[in-house]
């Protein structure tokens, strides 16, 4: 997958017509007002969700560029190579985006830990919400943490 990009201007900008947006066949992203496009991440091998970013133009040509997935922290203003710190890499097998191009698909392996969540845990979606007799509360998954966030940030 890997492959030279112009990191400068790597996305032309999206095309006025619809149909060349929705049924063509250029990388046009629909970043919003912030500069960013959300991403979904699923394991290539289950298709369990495992989180859920944002990219700016330059996160998504390096992911395209490298194989491996970056993001740009919203919290901390700068760009994000997942499993940088941890070991836990996403290698990206396929990346798709939706029909208006304005959210990205990635499919992945991931290294290290097999844990993509920074609480240790594989998903970063580890609880469900459950409502019960009038009120609403999370339950955790039975997945206990893969590696000890302590230990490794």
């Amino acid at each position: 997958m890997p492959d030279e990009i112009d990191l400068r201007a790597p996305f032309p900008p999206a095309p006025s017509d619809k149909a060349a947006l929705e049924e063509g066949d250029q990388l046009t992203p629909r970043f919003d007002a912030s500069g960013l496009v959300t991403a979904v991440v699923t394991d290539i091998a289950d298709g369990t969700v495992l989180m859920l970013a944002h990219m700016n133009a330059e996160a998504l040509a390096l992911t395209i560029s490298t194989g491996i997935a970056h993001y740009y922290s919203r919290s901390r203003a700068s760009l994000w190579k997942k499993g940088e710190s941890s070991g836990n890499l996403q290698t990206v097998h396929e990346i798709r985006t939706d029909c208006d191009q304005d959210a990205i698909w990635l499919k992945v392996s991931v290294a290290g830990h097999d844990a993509t969540c920074h609480t240790g845990r594989r998903s970063c979606f580890f609880r469900r919400v459950v409502a019960e007799n009038g009120k609403i509360s999370l339950v955790m998954d039975d997945e206990r943490p893969r590696f000890d966030p302590d230990e490794v940030y």
